[in-house]
């Protein structure tokens, strides 16, 4: 592969930025990604807007803020998927995906047929 962990975790972040503003018409204010093992633990910060902000105030608001951004991000996840395969090689197992309306936050993590981390270090 010949590339190093923390270069592999810099490009998906950029990616994953680019798929963001390409694909759900803006990005996160950041995104650190972390491979562990066979999963990629991506962390979004700043991903909502001041109007889902003010939504997010009442429980039926926060819910549908919640169902809103999960199903957009669930609709372009082929996409994330062939982006992980393209830049890393390997194939996605599994999707898993949580926002935190109170916070910002989404958490994105993408478990690997393969154990990842154990090729770039070893």
């Amino acid at each position: 592969m010949g590339k190093s962990k923390g270069s592999i975790e810099s490009e998906i972040s950029k990616a994953l930025t680019k798929w963001e503003k390409d694909f759900l018409g803006r990005g996160s204010v950041s995104v650190k990604t972390d491979i562990l093992r066979d999963m990629i633990i991506v962390s979004l910060h700043g991903i909502l807007t001041p109007a889902e902000y003010a939504l997010c105030e009442s429980k039926e608001g926060m819910l549908s803020v919640k169902r809103s951004r999960t199903s957009l991000v669930e609709s372009g996840v082929d996409d994330l998927k062939e982006m992980i395969f393209e830049i890393t090689g390997e194939k996605v197992k599994s999707f898993h995906t949580d926002l935190s309306t109170r916070t910002g936050e989404r958490v994105i993590v993408f478990k690997l047929f393969n154990d990842l981390e154990k090729q770039l270090t070893g």
